[in-house]
């Protein structure tokens, strides 16, 4: 039996299809500047990276619109 393995877009909910290499990953992490500050909130974009998308906290974006809308969201959130 064969494995399919399927990803959408989370912004669009377009389907990847294997032949796109334009996809991109997304996700939020924390860096503290100096021990006296509070940790801020970073986003982090990559190129698409199959061991990378099993991550439960990984974005996957369709292309660079879609992580712009990504960017935009992270940034209205933190404002």
């Amino acid at each position: 039996m064969a494995w399919t393995e399927t990803y959408h877009c989370d912004v669009c909910n377009k389907s990847k299809k294997e032949t796109e290499d334009d996809w991109w990953l997304a996700w939020r992490e924390f860096i503290t500047p100096t021990e006296n500050m509070p940790a801020q909130p970073v986003l982090r974009l990559t190129p698409w990276n199959f061991l990378l998308a099993h991550s439960s906290d990984v974005k996957h974006l369709c292309g660079a619109r879609c992580a712009q809308t990504q960017m935009d969201r992270f940034m209205a959130a933190h404002i």
